[in-house]
């Protein structure tokens, strides 16, 4: 009967002393002041660091910023615990990235993304195309799907009936007439590529990171919502009171203003219109 009632008060302090653990980790991450976000070079970095980041300061904030130069780096950083948040990827990318490497992640807000471009030093519109002109293009699943979409939308390749959009790749192409080479390289390399090539398509931040103008582009895309760039946070972050802090600064007048006269021509989220 006292081992009985031993146990059992030996497990009522074990469970009291674990829900006070739970508590102090969870006032830890609400009473959480020092940030660290990643972000790929050009204008997602940018974005942050002139639109982000002194709306968190005010907020008593200490935040340190990151740059990264591929697509794979900042995720991995994330889920490792080195990051408590980026800005860099949509939300295609980042639901397939996550499966794929089997990572918590959650698309904690949206933000505004440069637009995905074709850009040539060599032709001045689509219409000069020529047969077998080579098309460099992003090499993720996710963005390789959005150049091909943003060909056939202008006219020069036929993707497959009844393919999804958002998972095309280069054996769902129906129709080339005009033969084009089609060359996937890693997005930041793609800037490089324009001197040996005759289109390439440049995904925004990387454009502007080479020293690209959006305007300089020989066609922009039209950019769904669903390649807005978002902020991703892991799972367990999501509700805490500094991801809630953010979502408020890309929210706020402060930040609109940031990117109506810094970021103009920007894909935005509906609350940023």
């Amino acid at each position: 009967m006292k081992t009985a009632l031993l146990r059992r008060s030996v497990l009522a302090v074990s469970l009291v002393a674990l829900s006070f653990g739970s508590l102090s980790l969870a006032q830890a991450q609400d009473a959480k002041k020092n940030l660290v976000i990643g972000g790929t070079a050009g204008s997602n970095i940018d974005q942050l660091k002139v639109g982000i980041v002194p709306i968190l300061e005010k907020k008593g904030y200490k935040v340190k910023l990151v740059e990264f130069n591929d697509y794979v780096q900042p995720n991995l950083a994330l889920a490792q615990g080195s990051l408590d948040a980026n800005f860099f990827q949509h939300q295609v990318y980042l639901k397939k990235f996550s499966a794929d490497q089997k990572l918590d992640l959650a698309e904690l807000v949206q933000g505004p993304i440069a637009p995905l471009g074709v850009y040539s030093t060599k032709r001045k519109t689509l219409a000069d195309v020529k047969e077998g002109d080579r098309v460099t293009l992003p090499n993720d699943p996710s963005n390789l799907a959005r150049a091909l979409v943003l060909l056939e939308q202008n006219k020069l390749i036929t993707i497959k009936a009844g393919v999804d959009p958002i998972r095309a790749s280069e054996k769902d192409v129906a129709e080339n007439p005009k033969k084009l080479k089609f060359i996937p390289l890693e997005a930041a390399q793609l800037p490089r590529s324009l001197g040996d090539t005759e289109y390439a398509i440049v995904n925004g931040n990387f454009a502007i990171s080479s020293g690209l103008k959006l305007s300089e582009a020989v066609v922009l895309e039209k950019t769904p919502d669903y390649y807005l760039n978002v902020v991703a946070v892991k799972t367990g972050d999501k509700n805490s009171a500094w991801a809630k802090d953010i979502v408020e600064a890309y929210h706020s007048k402060e930040f609109k203003t940031v990117v109506d006269t810094k970021f103009q021509g920007y894909a935005k989220p509906s609350f940023l219109q």
